[in-house]
Order: C-alpha cells, then sequence, then structure tokens
C-alpha cells in the first residue's frame, strides 16, 4: 500500500465526490467537524508495552493513556476502559494519531461528565512505517491483538481498583482490529464498536459474543468509499439484526455535525469511509440531535448504561 501524505498540506476541500451524484434535493457537502482537534492531547501520557518473546514488529507499542483520576480524584469510584484503534496510517502522525484515533474529545470534560463522571482512555499505536519504496508496512493485524491485549491487562493490573469495565473502538482497519480483539477475546470487553469495516465475523463468535453479553455497535455508511456495505454487509445485514446485542447503525450518509454530507480529500475521496469522525462526535450533531435513533445519548450514554 503506497503511503499518502494525509497532512494539511495535501488537503484539497471542494472537489467534487462521486458519490454527490446520489445526492436528494436540499442537502449539501461539509467539509469540516464541528469539533476542534489538539486541545487534550496533552493530558495523553505516553508508555510503552514489551512482549519481548515475540517477533519485531509485534515485540513493543507505543501507547498514549488518559487517566480520569488525573482530573476527577473521586474517592472510591470505578472508571470504564476505552481502547481506541487507528485506522491505516494513522500512527504515522505520533500523538496527532489519539485524534485521528477518536480518542481525545473523549477526555474533554463534557465527555468524561457525561460517560458517569470519567474513563480511561488507551490509544495503541501500530508500528507503521514507510519502506524505501514509500509503502506502508506493519500496519495493524491479528498478530497484533495479543499484544493489545497484554497493554491492556497491565493497565487493569496497575489501576485496577479504578476499573469497571473494558470498550474497544476503532475505524477502518481499527474496525477490523476491534472485530479482532472481539474475536480474540470474546469474554473480555463489555462493549465493541467496529466502525467503517467490511469485515463481519463468523456466526459462531457472534454467538459467543451475545452468550458473553458484550454489546456491540456495529456501523459502517451505506457510501463507504472503502468499506463495502452493498457487497458485504448487505448480505448479513438480516443476521445481524437478529442477535439482541447487537446495534446497526448503517446510514445512508456520513454526516458532520451542521447535517452536512460529510466529504474529506487526501488525494482520495474518504469522506463517506470517516465514520471515526462522527464517533469522536459522540454520535451527535451539533443541536444535540442523535445521529442513529437507537444510540440516543450517543457514544458517551451508550458507555454510561453499561456500567
Amino acid at each position: 500500500m503506497k503511503v499518502m501524505e494525509f497532512s494539511e498540506n495535501t488537503k484539497v476541500d471542494h472537489v467534487t465526490p462521486e458519490w454527490a451524484q446520489y445526492m436528494q434535493q436540499g442537502d449539501f457537502i461539509s467539509y469540516m467537524p464541528s469539533f476542534q482537534g489538539g486541545d487534550y492531547l496533552d493530558l495523553f501520557e505516553e508508555r510503552i508495552c514489551k512482549n519481548e518473546n515475540s517477533p519485531e514488529p509485534f515485540h513493543q507499542l507505543k501507547y498514549y493513556l488518559y487517566r480520569p483520576m488525573q482530573i476527577h480524584k473521586a474517592k472510591n469510584k470505578k472508571y470504564p476502559l476505552l481502547i481506541f484503534i487507528h485506522g491505516a496510517t494513522n500512527a504515522l502522525d505520533g500523538k496527532k494519531c489519539v485524534g485521528h484515533s477518536g480518542a481525545e474529545m473523549f477526555a474533554s470534560p463534557e465527555y468524561q461528565e457525561r460517560m458517569g463522571g470519567g474513563a480511561f482512555l488507551l490509544v495503541p499505536l501500530a508500528n507503521e512505517k514507510r519502506n524505501a519504496e514509500g509503502n506502508l508496512t506493519d500496519s495493524w493485524c491479528d498478530s497484533y491483538c495479543p499484544l493489545i491485549k497484554k497493554m491492556a491487562d497491565e493497565i487493569m493490573t496497575e489501576y485496577g481498583e479504578w476499573i469497571s469495565s473494558v470498550f474497544v473502538i476503532g475505524g477502518s482497519s481499527g474496525g477490523y482490529m476491534s472485530w479482532a480483539m472481539a474475536e480474540a477475546y470474546p469474554d473480555f470487553f463489555t462493549g465493541v464498536m467496529p466502525a467503517s469495516a467490511d469485515y463481519i465475523p463468523p456466526a459462531i463468535i457472534l454467538e459467543k459474543l451475545q452468550k458473553n453479553n458484550v454489546q456491540v455497535v456495529f456501523a459502517i455508511g451505506k457510501h463507504d468509499e472503502f468499506g463495502s456495505y452493498s457487497e458485504n454487509v448487505i448480505l448479513r445485514e438480516a443476521e445481524l439484526h437478529s442477535y439482541d446485542n447487537i446495534i446497526c447503525y448503517f446510514p445512508e450518509w456520513v454526516r458532520n455535525g451542521d447535517g452536512g454530507i460529510a466529504s474529506l480529500y487526501f488525494g482520495i475521496e474518504m469522506g463517506q469511509h470517516c465514520m471515526i469522525t462522527q464517533i469522536q462526535a459522540d454520535l451527535r450533531f451539533d443541536d444535540g440531535t442523535p445521529y442513529c435513533a437507537s444510540l440516543p445519548d450517543g457514544v458517551t450514554g451508550w458507555v454510561k448504561s453499561l456500567q
């Protein structure tokens, strides 16, 4: 995979997407999310998790951790642990990956309060790099799962008295990894939120998650430029709806908080693929209206309801 420069220098707004031909009268294209990133990055501390028995690149991972006790210092309080898994190429941006993964806004006082008074936020970074040909290497794959689990276990050991539950949330290849983590450890998570990934685990795994009462929100837009709803997801949509622990959020259009259809052009259109932007907006429009009727209080309300 050739690595694109996903920087502001390469971003081009107002490029008409191919999917624009399907817009309805009254619709408009929106080029920016409503929230501003960067304000909460300093609240995330950098750490390293090692597994020296594993080969490279799976022997260690950098990660960023937000600890709610830094801010809240509540006595006898337990918090959920939210693991956010980024998409392909995002780790190349270092700490900015906290925002790319969808995690940053969840460190805001408003989001922390919505989750019942706080939450741990954990953002692992794949050991991504460019090779001599400019291709991306060492991005997410199933072989990273044990190291992410070890990372979570170490946090649980260090802060176990503070942690009540564990969630995994991811978009794009991070959405795939969210499914992969649930598939590998189906009794570990309270909630799983894969987005913008057209992979769906086999029925035996979905049944195991239901048996273990693992709550799932599966989200993908019908015009996703990379994940194929029409070719892959729709074939199993009826099956997904049959599980009482799975919420399916398959919007016709992925929209920004202003109600406009989301467009994001970095050498290729990916606005409909970036569902993680909606998740970081807490699945709420600017006026507070929920994106998904099944999640009236957004992601934060979903997390709080499962405590």
